[in-house]
C-alpha cells in the first residue's frame, strides 16, 4: 500500500495535539523543564543539537553550529523528525526540547535561507498550538563558559 504525502500529513496533523514544544534560547533552562515534566510522569523527546554537538565534538566532525551551521541545521532537523517519528507510538502527551519548526527559526537567526525542504518538514510534522517558550537566564549563561552563544543572542532567539 502506498501511503500519500496528504494522508502523511493528516496523520501527523492529528498526532501534533499531544505534541507540546518547549522552545527557548541558550540558556533558557529548558533542560530543567523537561526533566521535571519526565519526572512527573510525562513522555519528552532529548534535544536534538546537543546529541549532535556532543557528538560531533566527540569524534572530531565538523557539523557543529560554530563550524558548519548548515550541516548542523540539518543534522538537527534529521533529529527532530526522528524524535517526532519515536512520540507517535507513545499514547500520552509528549514534550519536544525544541521540534522541527525551531530549526527553521535557527536558520531564519543565523540569516540564511530556509531551504524548501525544511520549510516542508515545519509544515508536515505538525505539533500542538500551544507553545512553552522559556525566557533566557542571564546569571545561567554567564555561568556556562563553555557556551557558544551568550546572552544577547539567546535574546534574540526568542
Amino acid at each position: 500500500m502506498v501511503i500519500t504525502e496528504h494522508e502523511i500529513s493528516d496523520q501527523h496533523q492529528s498526532r501534533g495535539e499531544r505534541f507540546f514544544v518547549v522552545t527557548g534560547g541558550p540558556g533558557s533552562r529548558k533542560r530543567t523543564l523537561m526533566d521535571a515534566l519526565e519526572q512527573a510522569g510525562f513522555a519528552r523527546s532529548e534535544k536534538a543539537g546537543r546529541g549532535v554537538v556532543q557528538d560531533h565534538v566527540a569524534v572530531g566532525g565538523h557539523s557543529l553550529p560554530w563550524a558548519d551551521q548548515i550541516a548542523f541545521a540539518e543534522l538537527m532537523l534529521s533529529c527532530e523528525m526522528r524524535s517526532y517519528h519515536l512520540a507517535r507510538y507513545v499514547s500520552r502527551p509528549v514534550f519536544f526540547d525544541r521540534g522541527v519548526p525551531d530549526v527553521l527559526g535557527y536558520l531564519r537567526l543565523i540569516n540564511q535561507p530556509v531551504p524548501a525542504h525544511v520549510d516542508k518538514a515545519a509544515q508536515m510534522f505538525r505539533y500542538n498550538r500551544r507553545v512553552f517558550v522559556a525566557p533566557p537566564w542571564p546569571r545561567h549563561l554567564r555561568a556556562r563558559p563553555r557556551a557558544q552563544t551568550g546572552l544577547r543572542r539567546g535574546r534574540a532567539s526568542l
